[in-house]
């Protein structure tokens, strides 16, 4: 296994935020990324027509704090609960770098 592995979830707006605050300066969490925008499926709450506000979450995360992270990650978003929501895990990340 690699050294990095990117997680991601796909959920409603308003828990993409909080679990963002919550989770981007967790251990083991060397990038996060939050975009917004809106979705027509996987939601029941449709704020437009058809259309409900979601939220994407990626993070880039050192490999042996992945099991961590998700389960924090899933906890935060109360998807257990809920069950509205995505979140995955990616194939490794070969190199991460901060050069510019």
């Amino acid at each position: 296994m690699g050294k990095h592995i990117q997680i991601g979830a796909l959920v409603e707006k308003e828990h993409g935020s909080s679990a963002y605050n919550d989770i981007s300066s967790s251990k083991g969490v060397l990038y996060a990324f939050l975009e917004t925008g809106r979705s027509s499926d996987l939601f029941s709450e449709k704020q437009f027509g058809e259309f409900g506000e979601a939220a994407i979450l990626t993070m880039v995360v050192e490999a042996k704090e992945k099991n961590n992270v998700l389960e924090r990650l899933v906890q935060t978003l109360k998807i257990n609960a809920d069950g509205e929501g995505l979140v995955f895990e990616e194939t490794e990340i070969l190199k991460v770098s901060n050069e510019r």
